[in-house]
């Protein structure tokens, strides 16, 4: 097929189609080489293509040149670049530079980015002048890298809010000491001037910015724009960093917006806010700093939260590796501190479904224990728990093997765990025999006073079970209601 449309864009049949054609061929990396050869024999044969009187044809030949990534096509395609006067081609140009190495032309690429960006395009004309300068600044960007930003605005004023589980609010609010609270629905809303607080706390999932003057925005891409841009979105990030801008943002659209209107929407949005800004902030997709997040609300606009990645956040850098079912190291903190009453100082602790042995480094973070015990039957989990204690800095002693088969010298004051659930292995008949057969064995695992600790999907076998065995419910936490989750205390 290479060589038949190959031969057909010699013949000049249908250039447009044939060149079309090709690009779709040469996403198999076999038939890219073998058109690149057939090419570097000739290569006016596509070089010609970009004097076309056709427009289309001269922007799928540069796109096709820069899909086949052939060194010497870098000269011949800036020169169509400098010369093509058909504004919705130009990004083509430049799209397909950003496969070659075209640092030599990093000057003058400033130079054209400078003038787009001192140019207030015709309504008409926007949005091809808004793509020349997105090619442009991405191009640019591949070649200079991003200017690292970091944080040191630790004692400024900022209005925050810690996104937490919606039901236990109560547990992130009751840590931050400095600062003034309010509730919010989906966390706790703070006005602080203490940052470095809010970085030890464990219970929330993460820390989001209120931008003054900038709480809410149009749905209209150009209003939200300009809301933004005279808001105290930039003074923020100036002083709270000790670099200079531009700074560089994505923007995440939450809401029942279609995903071509999203996308058509944080283009506009994106381009427009580049524009207003004087270019101090700059978006991309890959290299940002800080996330615009904007939720669509009950009134026809959106909330607008920002997301500072330059704010250091080490609370769960220890997990290096997870599996498929491993629970999250913010839910496991929270079980951590609704239990940790119930739990006892240099206790002997046994994990029987120890998976990465989150819940275990976790309970220690706040009480610690005596010695700890973890057992997995996957023996993936086993090795990628150790990484992770290490990383946390712990010391836990693993066994790969079913904890229905673990025996040992002495008893355990606590078994804290995430139970099994049912997934694609096990279906609920398995899992009620596996939680039957563990509330069997913990009486040989417990001493008299010991605790179960139980994170579960199933309370209902919780409850059941626990009168079975003669264990006591001291306390019953839902957890997540869409899951019905819940963590039980029993003794």
């Amino acid at each position: 097929m290479i060589k038949k449309l190959y031969n057909e864009l010699i013949e000049g049949t249908s250039p447009r189609q044939t060149l079309s054609a090709l690009r779709k061929e040469v996403k198999e990396l076999s038939r890219r080489d073998e058109l690149a050869a057939l090419i570097e024999k000739d290569s006016s044969v596509i070089t010609a293509l970009l004097k076309n009187d056709d427009a289309k044809t001269r922007k799928n030949a540069a796109l096709l040149m820069g899909d086949l990534e052939i060194p010497t096509f870098t000269t011949p395609l800036f020169a169509g670049y400098e010369t093509e006067q058909t504004l919705f081609v130009r990004s083509a140009y430049l799209e397909a530079l950003a496969h070659l190495d075209c640092s030599e032309y990093l000057d003058k690429l400033k130079t054209r980015l400078n003038e787009l960006a001192a140019q207030t395009p015709d309504a008409s004309d926007k949005k091809h002048v808004d793509a020349e300068i997105r090619a442009l600044s991405n191009l640019i960007l591949s070649m200079e890298g991003t200017t690292k930003h970091t944080f040191t605005g630790y004692h400024e004023k900022y209005h925050c809010i810690l996104l937490t589980n919606r039901l236990h609010r109560e547990i992130t609010a009751s840590q931050i000491e400095h600062g003034t609270l309010k509730d919010y629905h989906a966390g706790v809303m703070v006005t602080t001037d203490d940052i470095e607080e809010l970085l030890y706390i464990r219970t929330y999932s993460e820390l989001l910015f209120v931008i003054p003057q900038a709480s809410s925005c149009s749905m209209e891409p150009l209003e939200a724009a300009q809301t933004l841009a005279d808001s105290q979105l930039l003074p923020l990030l100036k002083k709270a960093h000790r670099e200079p801008a531009p700074f560089y943002f994505r923007i995440d659209v939450k809401g029942r917006m279609p995903l071509d209107q999203k996308s058509r929407f944080t283009k506009k949005l994106s381009a427009e806010l580049e524009r207003l800004s004087g270019r101090e902030l700059l978006n991309t997709t890959s290299h940002y700093e800080l996330e615009l997040r904007l939720i669509e609300n009950k009134s026809g606009t959106f909330n607008v939260l920002l997301k500072l990645n330059t704010l250091p956040d080490e609370r769960f850098s220890y997990r290096k590796e997870s599996v498929a079912a491993s629970i999250k190291p913010v839910n496991a903190a929270l079980l951590v501190a609704l239990a940790k009453d119930y739990m006892v100082k240099d206790a002997q602790i046994l994990d029987p479904f120890c998976g990465v042995a989150t819940m275990l480094i976790e309970r220690q973070m706040v009480v610690k224990g005596n010695t700890s015990y973890g057992i997995d039957v996957y023996p993936d989990a086993i090795d990628k728990a150790k990484i992770n204690t290490e990383a946390a800095g712990q010391i836990i002693h693993f066994i790969n093997k079913d904890c229905l088969d673990f025996t040992h010298d002495y008893l355990f004051d606590e078994i804290f765990t995430d139970m099994p659930f049912e997934t694609g292995h096990k279906s609920d008949e398995e899992i009620y025999e596996l939680y039957d057969r563990f509330f069997e064995k913990s009486r040989d695992l417990l001493t008299e006073e010991g605790t179960l600790i139980l994170y579960s999907r199933n309370p209902e076998y919780i409850r059941s079970l626990s009168k079975k065995y003669k264990y006591e419910v001291i306390k019953d936490w839902l957890i997540l209601d869409k899951e019905d989750s819940h963590l039980f205390v029993l003794r």
